[in-house]
């Protein structure tokens, strides 16, 4: 007789929703949520609600144009990548050989 196994495809396949990768979920999520919490700031302080709401609907539209133009560019460990590569020393300069000195020593 034969066992029936259930088969568990994709299971180290990346996070996806609507084109959104892995940790750009998290960043859209963050963004909309800082949104929100101006807009109360805003309108608890009593600005008028004209120039509230375009700042808000331009600032959101701009959130979601960067991060799925982010996603789409860097994929899903790209963006962490992109930024170590950028932190990197361009070359290294000694003004001493003693350090070497030292190694062969030992």
């Amino acid at each position: 007789m034969a066992s029936i196994y259930q088969i568990n495809k994709g299971v180290s396949k990346p996070i996806m929703f609507k084109g959104l990768k892995a940790q750009y979920i998290a960043y859209l999520a963050i963004g909309l949520v800082l949104l929100l919490i101006a807009f109360a700031i805003l309108y608890i302080s009593r600005v008028n609600l004209f120039i509230i709401l375009p700042v808000v609907v331009g600032t959101g539209t701009a959130i979601f144009m960067i991060t799925f133009r982010l996603s789409q560019r860097f994929g899903e460990h790209g963006l962490s990548k992109f930024i170590a590569k950028r932190n990197l020393p361009t070359c290294l300069k000694f003004r001493s050989r003693q350090l070497f000195i030292k190694l062969k020593s030992k």
